[in-house]
């Protein structure tokens, strides 16, 4: 007995499809999607593989399982669900501040790293990713306490100009900045507060142990500024200053 059909409605309700919709997907008439719901018609070989491809599901699955019939651990809700935590979620290492000075020592010890609490995010992909905490207002708009993401940058070769990055350094410690390259100091990076007041200093390559760039900022709730218009422009306007001086010494 074939459940080709029986499964078919059952998928398509479960996404929430009309069949006109569904007929759109598979690339065949709506009347076909109906013939196969009723059971009137057994769908070609070239329909159920591309069901197969959209669900995720192998031939079997879907012509001789019941996938209406199965409930809990072993359904295909639940097969999906797994198969989505694998694929989409990472386990994330949490540096917060107070294991900042360990993280110095043992940041290449996995022992140190296992010890080390984590948490999971579903939107970051693959990558080799950890989480710091950062203190102070060098950074504002983005508070003091907030969890910087960051994925490895394995060679500083590959850091972009201007973008934020978590820098674990011998000198500065962990700190989360900006960097700009500059083509005079090839040993050296520029670190840039987004905060004006704080003045861009560099690092020596030699002395950086990682880094980190950032791909999500978590904060609390109600914690970040609020900027009226005549603030933003004045940000944006010392930004553009201090970066436009920058490169006129870096070139």
């Amino acid at each position: 007995m074939s459940y080709a059909g029986k499964n078919l409605r059952y998928l398509r309700k479960l996404r929430g499809w009309t069949q006109e919709e569904f007929a759109n997907k598979l690339k065949i008439k709506r009347s076909l999607i109906g013939a196969y719901e009723e059971e009137r018609a057994e769908p070609r070989l070239d329909v159920l593989e591309n069901l197969c491809n959209i669900f995720k599901l192998s031939l079997d699955e879907l012509l001789l399982k019941d996938l209406t019939a199965s409930k809990g651990s072993g359904s295909y809700l639940d097969k999906r669900r797994q198969l989505k935590m694998a694929a989409e979620t990472q386990v994330i290492q949490f540096v917060p501040v107070k294991a900042a000075a360990g993280y110095l020592a043992g940041y290449a010890d996995p022992e140190f790293i296992d010890e080390l609490n984590t948490f999971t995010l579903p939107m970051l992909g693959s990558g080799n990713f950890r989480a710091f905490e950062i203190v102070g207002d060098s950074m504002l708009p983005t508070p003091s306490g907030s969890v910087i993401v960051g994925e490895k940058i394995e060679d500083v070769e590959d850091v972009k100009a201007n973008n934020t990055y978590i820098v674990v350094s011998k000198g500065e410690g962990i700190v989360y900045k900006r960097i700009m390259k500059n083509n005079r100091l090839k040993n050296k990076l520029t670190l840039v507060s987004d905060n004006p007041q704080y003045s861009p200093y560099n690092v020596n390559t030699e002395d950086i142990m990682e880094v980190w760039r950032a791909q999500m900022v978590i904060t609390k709730a109600n914690t970040m500024q609020r900027w009226d218009v005549n603030q933003l422009a004045g940000l944006v306007s010392n930004l553009q200053e201090q970066v436009s001086t920058l490169k006129r010494k870096m070139n």
